[in-house]
């Protein structure tokens, strides 16, 4: 396991990254901190790397402070460390949408925070807004978290880069080259019917920095990298429908 590291890669919102070694090569957990009135972070990484992202964590803000610890969905990479996370913030809840909260909420050490579809959250000069995204990429009670402030869509499983993510937050369009070539060899998408719709709704929202759990984050016109996957799940010899 490399050292982590933690970067500002949008306006009070930092990305904590850890390389880790996997039988294809280097590979990268990114958690996301947005510091503010009550802080939040998204994914808390696998249990095992929680002393690193921890420690982090409190290189910013005192880790009592945390108020709100929020995921994607429920895999080990995603929550891992929750109920860890939770021991050491007494304030914090559990963040995540409500079909998550249905079927795994027993797991959670503090009743969550579940949020509907299109629910806002205030954090103090930042806001996030949950988005359900069902099965995109995987998952029944996936979704993310958009933050309107800085224009950031916590995109989770979106745009995987394989490597160590050592650089923090990079322009080019080659990450979407980059997690096509990773999805293709690994086939982590479940391919859902509803894929292009869902991912317009996220274009929508023009995010301006795409928060990515593995790999670097992107700066850029989100709605058109969002189009182009988009694109290129359709491309992909009709595994799905588009209507």
């Amino acid at each position: 396991m490399g050292a982590t590291r933690v970067d500002e890669v949008a306006d009070g919102i930092y990305r904590i990254n850890t390389a880790v070694e996997i039988p294809d090569g280097a590979f990268s957990f990114n958690q996301y901190l947005i510091a503010d009135d009550e802080p939040l972070l998204f994914h808390t990484g696998p249990r095992r790397l929680f002393p690193s992202v921890r420690d982090a964590v409190a290189r910013v803000l005192p880790l009592e402070r945390l108020r709100f610890v929020g995921f994607s969905h429920y895999e080990s990479d995603e929550c891992g460390a929750l109920n860890d996370f939770l021991a050491v913030a007494p304030r914090a809840e559990p963040v995540c949408g409500r079909i998550n909260a249905l079927v795994n909420g027993d797991s959670f050490d503090r009743p969550a925070r579940a949020l509907a579809d299109g629910e806002e959250l205030p954090l103090g000069q930042h806001r996030v807004r949950w988005l359900d995204m069902p099965h995109l990429p995987h998952a029944w009670e996936c979704g993310y978290l958009f933050e309107a402030r800085s224009r950031t869509l916590l995109c989770g499983d979106l745009f995987t880069q394989p490597g160590d993510g050592a650089r923090p937050l990079v322009t080019s369009t080659k990450i979407l080259e980059e997690s096509e070539a990773f999805r293709h060899r690994l086939d982590y998408y479940s391919h859902t019917a509803h894929a292009r719709t869902l991912l317009s709704r996220l274009a929508a929202t023009e995010p301006a920095t795409l928060a990515c759990m593995h790999g670097s984050a992107w700066r850029g016109d989100g709605a058109a990298l969002l189009a182009a996957l988009a694109d290129a799940l359709t491309a992909d010899d009709g595994a799905f429908s588009t209507t």
